[in-house]
C-alpha cells in the first residue's frame, strides 16, 4: 500500500506508454496517486486521469514559474474545479526563485491568492519551493495557511524548517533525492520527522531515485523512496508504506 502524493502523469513524457507506467506502479503496490496540474494544459489532463481511474486523484493550481500568466479567470476556474469530487488539493503553488520568468512580487501575489482560495474552499495546498524558503514560510504564516495545511512537496530544506512547517499543519513529503548518496538534508529529515507527518512521492517524470537517477521517473519508483526512509528510521517497508498512505488519505479526505 503505497500512496504517491505527487505525480505528473499528465506530462508529455508519458504520452507513449501511460497505461504501462500505471500498470507498473500498481504491480509495485502503489494503490493511490495524485496527479498535479499546474497550468491550463496539465490541469485538464489531471482531471481527465482522475476521472478515468478510481485510484487516481487530482490537485489543481498555478505554478509560480508561470505566475505572470495567471488571470482572474484562471483563479475562478480553480474555484470551480475545487468542487470536483476527485480534486483533493490545490497546487502546486508557491515560489520559485531559480527561474526568472515571473517576477518575485507577482509570484507572491499569485501564491497569496491561491492560499486565500484554498481557505475559502477548504482544501489543503501543495507547496512548490525553489530557493525561496524564508519567503514561503513568511507568507504561509501571514495568510494563516495552517487553517487548511498541506504538503511541503519534495522537501529539501532543514529539519528546523520542516518542524516549523509541521507546526503550521503541513506534512513533509520526500521524493527521489532522499535516495541520493550525498543528500544529507533529506536523509536528516527522514530520520528526524515523526512518521505521522511524513509522505512519499516521486514527482515523476522528474527527480528519479537511485539507482535509476538520470532516467525518467515513474510511480513504481516511489517504493525506493519508502525503502530508503524505512532503512533510515529502522522500520519495515510495510510500516512506512502503511503509515504514509494513512497520512495522505487523512490529509486528502479519502476514505
Amino acid at each position: 500500500m503505497l500512496f504517491d502524493t505527487h505525480v505528473h502523469l499528465n506530462a508529455e513524457q508519458f504520452n507513449e506508454d501511460l497505461q504501462e507506467v500505471i500498470d507498473r506502479g500498481l504491480a509495485e503496490g502503489v494503490t493511490n496517486m495524485v496527479v498535479v496540474g499546474f497550468d491550463e494544459v496539465t490541469i485538464k489532463k489531471a482531471i481527465e486521469l482522475a476521472e478515468g481511474y478510481d485510484f487516481i486523484y487530482a490537485s489543481v493550481g498555478w505554478h509560480p514559474v508561470d505566475a505572470i500568466d495567471m488571470t482572474e479567470e484562471h483563479l475562478e476556474w480553480l474555484r470551480e474545479l475545487a468542487g470536483h469530487p476527485k480534486v483533493v488539493a490545490l497546487g502546486e503553488m508557491g515560489l520559485d526563485y531559480y527561474w526568472d520568468k515571473s517576477p518575485k512580487e507577482i509570484q507572491k501575489e499569485v501564491f497569496r491568492k491561491q492560499i486565500k482560495l484554498a481557505k475559502e474552499v477548504q482544501l489543503p495546498i501543495i507547496i512548490h519551493n525553489r530557493e525561496a524558503t524564508a519567503d514561503i514560510v513568511e507568507i504561509l504564516k501571514e495568510e494563516n495557511a495552517s487553517e487548511v495545511g498541506g504538503i511541503m512537496h519534495c522537501y529539501s530544506g532543514s529539519v528546523e524548517t520542516a518542524l516549523e512547517c509541521i507546526d503550521m499543519n503541513f506534512y513533509i513529503s520526500l521524493g527521489g533525492p532522499v535516495t541520493f548518496k550525498n543528500a544529507k538534508k533529506p536523509k536528516e529529515v527522514a530520520e528526524s520527522i515523526p512518521m505521522e507527518r511524513l509522505l512519499v512521492e516521486t514527482d515523476c517524470p522528474y527527480l528519479t531515485p537511485h539507482p535509476y537517477r538520470g532516467k525518467r521517473n515513474e510511480p513504481a519508483y516511489v517504493k525506493l523512496v519508502a525503502e530508503q526512509i524505512a532503512e533510515l528510521k529502522g522500520l519495515t517497508l510495510e510500516e512506512v508504506a502503511g503509515e504514509t498512505a494513512k497520512n495522505a488519505k487523512k490529509l486528502f479526505g479519502i476514505k
